[in-house]
């Protein structure tokens, strides 16, 4: 259990070249393994962060609403702070992932046939005393935790001029946003990553409007924002963010590509980032030196 700041729920992830995807005549890649994470993710950096402030704030239990890395990351923290743990999900979260909520101490309701089905009977619940709601993506309290990242990179001795991440909701990518600013690299640009039917963000930046996607039809279910956070719409135009879209296809092929390179299996989410850096999806990768890619992990494989 958690009883040291010295030793935090998530971990500091190793940031390691990789010369499969690098080239002497193209840019140095560089990974950082947020899929080493207790939880499975990324998503434990963020969801930590918040617990272990709930918890001194007086919480009594965690309320998420996830079908995956988001809840996995919840009901990790809860069980190392000896905090009660309640996740919502819906219908279709795979049998496993509900395994794996219930073997961290979760009590799981699964309910509705999509995410804001479950994520409204979620925040009932959270509405009583002593409970906490922890929103997968759209908490400015958790990003900071993303930011993190940024500034691990710098201390090993890697100062990016490219950021890549895969965008779902958009809560990653305002992390990492803050993450530069807090380290002063708030001018180096970051490439979001979206799969072809989860692509909210891409799709914002072609309307010159924030939309919601009327269904979600890619297969990369830890993408299936219909409508990404209004603070990773509003980066569009206040930072250098770069937009892309890669099919199903890619990812999938990234992910098994990713897994034979460098024996780390991902989930399809994370093969979103992985394939624009290996098909080039966007001129800005060509143009760069040294490339941060943020191998986000996930346990929806």
């Amino acid at each position: 259990m958690y009883t040291d700041p010295a030793h935090p729920i998530a971990l500091r992830t190793p940031l390691v070249p990789s010369f499969p995807m690098s080239s002497p005549q193209g840019p140095r890649i560089w990974l950082k393994l947020e899929a080493l994470q207790p939880s499975g993710s990324f998503k434990l950096r963020g969801m930590a962060r918040k617990a272990v402030r709930a918890k001194a704030q007086g919480a009594t239990l965690f309320v998420s609403s996830s079908g995956g890395n988001a809840g996995l990351a919840v009901a990790f923290a809860g069980q190392q702070l000896g905090v009660a743990v309640s996740v919502f999900v819906p219908e279709t979260t795979p049998a496993a992932t509900v395994a794996r909520l219930r073997g961290y101490g979760a009590d799981v309701t699964v309910t509705g046939q999509f995410w804001h089905d479950a994520h409204a009977k979620a925040q009932v619940a959270a509405d009583q005393p002593g409970a906490v709601m922890f929103h997968p993506f759209d908490d400015p309290e958790i990003w900071p935790g993303y930011g993190d990242i940024l500034a691990e990179t710098l201390a090993d001795g890697v100062t990016p001029d490219l950021v890549v991440c895969s965008v779902g909701g958009g809560g990653l990518m305002s992390g990492l946003l803050e993450g530069l600013e807090r380290t002063g690299l708030q001018d180096v640009p970051l490439l979001a990553v979206e799969t072809v039917g989860a692509d909210a963000l891409h799709r914002s930046r072609l309307a010159g409007e924030q939309i919601t996607l009327p269904s979600i039809t890619s297969r990369a279910k830890s993408l299936a924002a219909p409508r990404v956070c209004d603070q990773a719409y509003r980066a569009l135009s206040e930072r250098p963010v770069f937009t892309a879209t890669v099919t199903d296809e890619q990812a999938e092929n990234a992910c098994q590509r990713f897994l034979d390179e460098h024996r780390l299996k991902v989930e399809m989410a994370c093969g979103a980032a992985l394939a624009a850096v290996y098909d080039q999806a966007h001129e800005q990768i060509a143009a760069s030196k040294d490339i941060l890619v943020v191998v986000c992990g996930g346990v929806n494989d």
